[in-house]
């Protein structure tokens, strides 16, 4: 699909008459077109070291394993995968026609229930964690479990990847950032060496599971039986992850939005439905995991502000390196 194509599919998608007309929401990797009932999401054909959308037949593939991995969490969101078809100079969803695209579809839900909206808006209570805990150990207790583990050097390797936006952190933020991101990439290092040996005790007592790997809260419609979508599905690596790791990142998302006091009722409700943290050094690899957390987003957040994308990119840098930091000093406090 090109962008030309994609307004012509928001103007064939826009019903007649008083119906409304329907939103297009873009991210690097995808377009995602919202109408009263429905939301169908196209992959862009990029293609990128973490990711290859770049011909049909593979955005076909990945639609496809979009709908499998996300029905493990949800029932009745999404609905399949449908062609994007050509007929003359027309493009429609579905019917008779050349294939030029794949979409999935998906029922529309309402946005303003989503978690990160309800977190801004003071409305997230302990009794959503609560329930949100009790779905997310279900999950992962019959999610595969993964045998082979992602070892302490690709860990290293991954965290120090936050070095490729330095630049961007020592314009925003001072020289002195630059200082104290090599200082935290070596701390990281050294802490992921001595935990080395607890990692792969989880790894051969089954903690790695191939799960979500994007658990944050704008994943989430907070309904009255919470849904938790959207998982990755274009590379293993990122949702194969210790379940310490999921829980991390939903509770560094609940740093990011001020909602702290919500992390105790996730994490004792999650852990009396599946007890994953039996030692001190289970704590030290959560505490890890949220460092690293904080770390992906800032990345993220830099490389956005880089490509001059918004403003909004350039204000979530600072707020993510000051939890950066702060997790940095937390843990480099501890002895470990």
């Amino acid at each position: 699909m090109t962008e030309g194509q994609v307004q012509a599919l928001l103007r064939s998608l826009t019903p007649p008459g008083r119906g409304s007309t329907p939103q297009l929401v873009e991210t690097h990797i995808s377009w995602v077109i919202l109408t009263d009932q429905w939301a169908f999401k196209l992959k862009k054909p990029v293609r990128f070291d973490f990711l290859d959308f770049s011909t049909l037949a593979r955005r076909q593939y990945y639609c496809q394993e979009e709908v499998k991995l996300n029905s493990r969490l949800t029932q009745g969101l999404y609905l399949g995968v449908v062609p994007v078809v050509k007929t003359g100079d027309n493009l429609q969803m579905g019917g008779p026609g050349e294939i030029v695209d794949y979409a999935v579809k998906m029922k529309r839900l309402d946005n303003r229930l989503q978690m990160d909206r309800l977190l801004a808006k003071n409305k997230v209570f302990p009794s959503h964690m609560e329930q949100l805990a009790e779905q997310l150990a279900a999950f992962h207790l019959r999610v595969d479990i993964v045998e082979t583990a992602i070892g302490p050097e690709a860990m290293q390797e991954d965290f120090a990847n936050l070095a490729v936006v330095e630049g961007q952190l020592c314009k925003q933020l001072g020289v002195g950032a630059g200082q104290e991101l090599d200082e935290c990439i070596s701390f990281a290092r050294d802490l992921l060496g001595r935990l080395a040996g607890r990692l792969a005790e989880r790894s051969q007592q089954g903690w790695v599971v191939d799960g979500h790997g994007d658990l944050h809260s704008r994943n989430i419609f907070l309904l009255p039986e919470p849904v938790i979508f959207d998982c990755i599905e274009f590379n293993p690596h990122f949702r194969q992850v210790d379940v310490l790791d999921e829980l991390a990142f939903l509770c560094m998302d609940l740093d990011y939005h001020g909602a702290r006091h919500l992390e105790e009722s996730l994490l004792q409700t999650y852990l009396r439905e599946n007890p994953c943290i039996s030692e001190d050094s289970d704590w030290a690899i959560f505490a890890y995991y949220k460092w690293y957390r904080a770390n992906v987003r800032l990345k993220v957040n830099a490389l956005k502000a880089m490509e001059g994308e918004s403003e909004e990119a350039s204000s979530a840098v600072e707020e993510y390196w000051q939890l950066f930091t702060t997790y940095f000093h937390a843990l480099s406090a501890q002895r470990v």
